[in-house]
């Protein structure tokens, strides 16, 4: 983060995440520009180096499902334009406030969702039944919140209860249907061009002049989500049945060269290019434009 551009023709920066930086309109309070850079993160670290092209690739994808959806989006359809040098890795969108609660949906048990399933038998609080492992498929997709910690600390799971407490019991109704709606509606549209949408975050905002529930940030990318190849998961057996067109090489090879402590290690050059690939793949399969 330390090269980050401070300031482009009538925007300035204001904020940066792990992955997407904030600039807001100078002059102009309603819209911001959401801008996605070529970093990775992992277990709650920025890694080195960053993947060319991937913030292209994550918005690229991002506005293909904002396009697809039929759901209120931020994306600003009559804002200011956004600076000619970041076209392609950027978003203009309308400001809105944002709701403290990631908005995880699970058809699949792995990842946090399988650590806290072999602790407790349960996902934020909801049962699932006995002798899952790593990649089963849920018979109903569920809601498994978590809520949105600061920058450098981990997002907590949490119960839907819990939410009721962060938004609201309305609001919280909302979330979950939306949510659940939504992954139903991906996962049809992912299954048709031979994928399993294991699992995905969305978050949402709510407008401020009319409260309605917005969805914001990135939306079911390679990054905010789980896919799997449909067919290899047909035919494998094991962890070797979930390959993914998403970050989780970068997570797997960490897993075996890093033990958590101090500063994660440097990705190797083949993670770096293997996950480039990766993305470019899963963008191909929805949109159908080779990258």
């Amino acid at each position: 983060m330390n090269d980050l551009k401070t300031e482009f023709a009538g925007w300035k920066h204001v904020y940066s995440g792990k992955v997407r930086d904030l600039y807001e309109r100078i002059g102009d309070e309603a819209h911001l520009l959401i801008v996605a850079s070529d970093r990775v993160s992992a277990f709650d670290h920025v890694l080195e180096p960053p993947i060319p092209g991937k913030g292209a690739l994550l918005t690229a994808l991002s506005n293909w499902w904002f396009e697809k959806l039929p759901y209120p989006n931020h994306i600003a359809g009559n804002g200011p334009e956004c600076p000619a040098e970041l076209a392609d890795r950027a978003m203009v969108t309308r400001r809105l406030d944002m709701l403290p609660v990631e908005c995880v949906v699970r058809g699949a048990i792995t990842g946090s969702g399988l650590l806290e399933y072999q602790q407790t038998g349960s996902v934020c609080g909801i049962k699932l039944p006995e002798g899952l492992t790593d990649g089963d498929l849920l018979e109903e997709p569920i809601f498994t919140p978590a809520y949105k910690a600061p920058l450098g600390e981990h997002d907590e799971n949490i119960t839907f209860e819990q939410v009721i407490d962060l938004v609201g019991e309305k609001t919280a109704q909302q979330l979950r249907k939306l949510s659940l709606e939504i992954f139903q509606q991906a996962s049809q549209l992912a299954k048709s061009r031979g994928l399993i949408l294991a699992d995905t975050k969305f978050e949402f905002g709510k407008n401020p002049k009319t409260g309605e529930l917005t969805l914001a940030d990135e939306v079911l990318t390679s990054d905010s989500s789980r896919y799997w190849d449909a067919t290899v998961y047909a035919s494998a057996e094991g962890k070797s049945r979930m390959q993914s067109f998403d970050k989780q090489i970068v997570r797997d090879w960490l897993k075996v060269n890093w033990d958590g402590s101090g500063l994660p290690p440097a990705l190797p050059p083949e993670i770096v290019s293997s996950t480039s690939e990766r993305y470019k793949k899963l963008l191909e399969r929805f949109t159908g434009v080779r990258q």
